[in-house]
């Protein structure tokens, strides 16, 4: 058995929770928060027989897209504020983060 731990940008949530479904994964879904940009994700936990790992990879792969967002950059703290232009920034979010991790025991009640 595995545990998959799949960290997701909250616009791919809804379309990857479907695909799960569809195929018969049962996922408990949490709604964390980022570090990088501080915006919300969605972290989905999986257990799995370790056949169905590489089906389940490959749903989370076609669900999960990359994209680029536009950002307004943190103004420096403690520097020259002079001569800081805080234009946005275009930045690469999206996709997913995804950990298998091996489970010793696996329980539905």
């Amino acid at each position: 058995m595995k545990l998959v731990v799949a960290v997701v940008q909250d616009k791919d949530s809804n379309r990857l929770s479907q695909a799960l479904v569809e195929h018969n994964f049962r996922a408990t879904k949490l709604a964390t928060t980022g570090g990088f940009l501080k915006s919300g994700n969605t972290t989905f936990l999986i257990g799995t027989e370790d056949i169905r790992v590489n089906k389940l990879l490959d749903i989370i792969k076609d669900n999960c897209k990359h994209r680029d967002q536009l950002i307004a950059p943190v103004s420096p703290m403690g520097g020259n504020a002079d001569s800081f232009v805080p234009f946005p920034v275009k930045v690469e979010v999206g996709g997913a983060t995804v950990f298998v991790l091996p489970i010793d025991q696996f329980h539905q009640f």
